[in-house]
């Protein structure tokens, strides 16, 4: 009952605070339903970026991850903060300034209409088939682990999962559907830092208890159990045999890592249309920059806990590692808290579904359904058409969860492969825009289309014995190749230039470069400190 309590509690307080905040809000414009009125400050949108960033399939799978393999899987949280820097100092100040609302619609100033659609049409088909399923299917492992919907109600566990996945879905579609960007943004900042706290809670409680009482005596007791799962650089093999099963070789970190980085941070809808909402420079690069602290201190809470797991449970669950981190919460967490902890996972879930059918809805509605359906629409029935799609979308990605079940490699690995069928081809396109002026529309939509097929031959249909990060690397050199061989056939015919059209403040934050020199140095000295563990 306590469990119950406290779930509905910290629930009922989130929907009811981000609710009031809107009281004011003109939620029936462009601006204001898709971009939060251009409102977000610095506390809000480093809240947000973390928590839609930070969902189940990190708690799940990166702990289920560290429990097998260990730390090495830790590039993928740190290195972010490289990516935020160059975000904050090089790309936001760009967006701004052309009063973006969409990446895509940067695409159809640079090249023409058609790029921008294509864009937006994989972008939103990245997010139905990769994204929404997994973190569906990752929060109904974890809900019905803690709360054992099943038995409770007499079902099976498919079943419970199933039920958990059309509960969690529906809610998470009528966050998106009626309260905009700036309700998916407001609830994310209270679940954000509830995840931080609730979070760090698992493996401090866990060491005091394996120590006795002392953090210190605990960590070294993990450390003395397996001091190689601490180790941050990984000696797998990248090329050649066991290439393809191995899950963070070092070399990659300097090969598709790089370009994969740099997409998601600076250039994902699904990320950046928190920035984009800021109300200033000041405000967003604030923003940026504590998403980047908080990504340097995030291990703590998705890598630690699944290397205590391995002390407790040693490898009695090396065949489903996706159940090392629910069953350390039921163990380490007082009963009376494991009700709010579920509360705010269920923020996390619904924080990366509902961001990711927000952005889905805005791509839609300003980059496809105004341009090709309605050029006339008003900004009432641009809006309209944003709720319909987040509704569909949500159907179909509450359809394909429950079938994401058993990925052989764990789910956060499966989830990244997945992505870089989409993620690098828009990446080169969209860098080649800022970096490569002889770029031509028609070069751009070769290289893209080249991409998407290279990336699905080499690892789907040749399974070449190659890790698939370092084809991600080969594709994007490939790609800007193809993409200037096209253009020198058909040279780019339109002039652009960046301009500033005033929609918000360009004054940027006094301490962004030093703050961002700091993250570059704690990032090098993690891997200088840990690099040579066990």
């Amino acid at each position: 009952m306590l469990q119950l309590l406290s779930f509905l509690a910290f629930t009922g307080f989130v929907a009811a605070y981000a609710t009031w905040q809107l009281r004011k809000d003109k939620l029936n414009t462009k601006d204001g339903y898709f971009l939060g009125g251009r409102s977000l400050t610095g506390i809000v949108i480093a809240g947000s970026m973390l928590l839609t960033n930070i969902s189940t399939e990190h708690l799940i799978g990166m702990n289920g991850s560290a429990y097998k393999n260990g730390a090495i899987i830790i590039a993928w949280e740190v290195t972010s903060a490289l990516a935020l820097v160059v975000a904050a100092l090089y790309f936001v100040p760009r967006y701004l300034k052309m009063g973006l609302t969409t990446i895509p619609e940067f695409l159809e100033k640079r090249f023409d209409g058609l790029t921008r659609t294509l864009i937006a049409l994989l972008l939103i088909i990245s997010f139905v088939t990769t994204l929404l399923p997994i973190v569906l299917y990752t929060g109904a492992i974890n809900i019905e682990s803690i709360f054992d919907i099943s038995s409770l109600l007499g079902i099976s566990t498919q079943q419970g999962l199933v039920l958990t996945i059309l509960t969690v879905g529906i809610i998470g579609a009528v966050y998106a559907i009626f309260g905009g960007l700036k309700m998916v943004a407001y609830t994310d900042t209270i679940n954000g830092f509830g995840l931080l706290i609730a979070g760090l809670a698992v493996p401090i409680l866990a060491l005091w208890d394996i120590g006795d009482g002392s953090l210190a005596t605990g960590i070294s007791k993990v450390f003395a159990n397996a001091p190689e799962k601490f180790q941050v650089i990984s000696q797998e093999a990248s090329v050649g045999e066991g290439a393809r099963s191995a899950i963070l070789p070092f070399s990659v970190l300097f090969t598709g890592l790089i370009i994969n980085q740099l997409y998601f941070w600076t250039m994902h809808q699904h990320i950046i249309q928190r920035v984009l909402g800021a109300v200033s420079l000041k405000e967003a690069q604030k923003g940026l920059l504590f998403t980047g602290v908080l990504k340097i201190l995030i291990p703590l809470v998705i890598v630690l806990p699944g290397i205590i797991g391995f002390y407790y449970f040693g490898d009695s669950l090396y065949d489903n590692p996706d159940m090392v981190y629910p069953n350390l919460v039921k163990k380490v967490l007082p009963t009376w808290s494991t009700g709010l902890f579920v509360a705010v996972l269920l923020g996390a879930i619904l924080s990366t579904f509902n961001s990711a059918l927000n952005s889905a809805a805005t791509v839609f509605s300003l980059g496809i359904y105004k341009r090709y359906f309605n050029t006339a629409a008003s900004e009432k029935s641009l809006v309209w058409m944003g709720k319909t799609v987040s509704a569909i979308l949500a159907v179909f990605a509450i359809s394909v969860a429950p079938f994401v079940a058993n990925a052989p490699d764990g789910l956060y690995q499966l989830l990244q492969q997945l992505n870089g069928i989409f993620f690098i081809p828009m990446a080169t396109v969209i860098l080649a825009g800022f970096f490569f002026p002889k770029v031509s529309a028609i070069g751009a939509k070769a290289g893209l289309i080249f991409g998407l097929l290279f990336y699905i031959l080499l690892d789907h249909i040749l399974q070449v014995d190659l890790h698939f990060v370092h084809i991600w690397g080969i594709e994007f050199v490939l790609n800007i190749i193809v993409m200037h061989l096209v253009s020198a056939m058909y040279p780019r015919v339109n002039t652009f230039t960046i301009t500033d059209i005033g929609v918000v403040e360009m004054v940027q934050w006094k301490y962004a470069k030093a703050l961002s020199g700091v993250l570059v140095m704690v990032t090098v000295l993690i891997y200088i400190l840990l690099g040579n563990i066990g």
